[in-house]
């Protein structure tokens, strides 16, 4: 996919903070019922397959097949809205022509493998009953399969985030656009994307906003037909960590609260709100390199920070748990309305 730039576009160039629920529901659930086994997910389908629940899983297998076209309306405009619930309520919403149109063109997909069904009619029709089953569905499903994993996922995206501001900051809109290598290619004013079917999308003064998604394998997505008086969302995949999915071990086995005791490892875990690579840390610590990568290790297998490697540096960055550990506060990153982008 090539899209096309002005100068305009370049200056509301914006990347999404938090994760969607709903692009994460859609890219999740085309991951568990795939034919790809990536390792990094492998885990996660096999402790949440047992899970889900029969009528839900026909229903979104009909709407998100592995390949191929999935219907537009599952994944709306938010709105600057991440809870579930409002994000849901978008969806039941989605008036009767877009429904019409998005299971018509989902019925005609050459990757489709059945015919249309009766329930996908009553949804094109708009049938309260249908909304209802399909709401069911997805919150049934996030329940099932997401809501335990989502303090990870919230956490990785933000330290994704934290990547492409220190990328922003230093390099500007171009060096952001360039920090998307290999999966996207900056050849000004044009951004190459890897997609998997040919496509020219002009901006024409829209911008872009970037939506980092966990369960975005490979190859970044958009919706099919982009509104085209609201700004095109391109939805990339963040980097990912082996093990993510693993049952939480007891604190005793992971190194426990005990071993987090003492004012270095504190001082390191309130300095990460916006990130800090270890040689950072180590000046402002007053540290040798070494014992801030002993410090972060134990952070991280207790599950207080999250370590990303980028190039030739690595960057910390605290979780949601290691914040609530901080401020004694409990936090629900799953409830929570998208305040910024960067």
């Amino acid at each position: 996919m090539r899209v096309h730039f002005t100068s305009g576009d370049i200056a509301r160039l914006r990347v999404l903070v938090t994760p969607d629920p709903l692009w994460e529901i859609a890219n999740s659930y085309q991951l568990l019922t795939g034919k790809d086994d990536p390792l990094v997910f492998s885990q996660w389908r096999r402790r949440v397959r047992p899970r889900l629940d029969q009528a839900g899983r026909a229903l979104l297998t009909q709407l998100l097949p592995p390949r191929g076209y999935s219907a537009d309306f599952l994944t709306p405009d938010s709105g600057g809205y991440t809870d579930l619930e409002s994000a849901v309520d978008t969806v039941l919403s989605t008036p009767r022509v877009a429904l019409r149109d998005d299971l018509a063109r989902l019925a005609a997909s050459p990757a489709r493998s059945r015919a249309s069904s009766t329930e996908l009619r009553a949804l094109a029709s708009g049938e309260s009953e249908a909304l209802r089953r399909l709401g069911a569905a997805l919150h049934g499903y996030y329940g099932r399969a997401m809501e335990e994993f989502w303090p990870h996922i919230r956490a990785q995206v933000s330290a994704d985030c934290a990547l492409r501001g220190r990328v922003a900051l230093a390099g500007g809109a171009e060096g952001l656009l360039r920090s998307f290598a290999p999966v996207m290619r900056w050849r000004a004013p044009v951004l190459e994307v890897d997609y998997p079917v040919h496509r020219e999308l002009r901006l024409d003064g829209r911008g872009l906003l970037l939506q980092p998604s966990f369960f975005c394998f490979r190859k970044p997505v958009m919706l099919a037909t982009p509104s085209r008086d609201r700004t095109p969302v391109l939805v990339y995949p963040i980097q990912h960590i082996l093990g993510w999915a693993q049952k939480p071990r007891p604190a005793s086995a992971a190194g426990g609260l005990g071993a987090l005791m003492g004012h270095t490892r504190a001082a390191i875990l309130e300095d990460l709100a916006t990130g800090r690579t270890t040689g950072e840390l180590a000046e402002r610590l007053g540290i040798s390199g070494s014992a801030v990568s002993q410090h972060t290790a134990v952070l991280r297998r207790a599950g207080l920070l999250l370590s990303v490697r980028r190039r030739n540096y690595v960057l910390h960055t605290t979780t949601p748990a290691g914040l609530a550990l901080l401020d004694g506060t409990s936090r629900s990153p799953a409830r929570r309305r998208r305040t910024d982008s960067v």
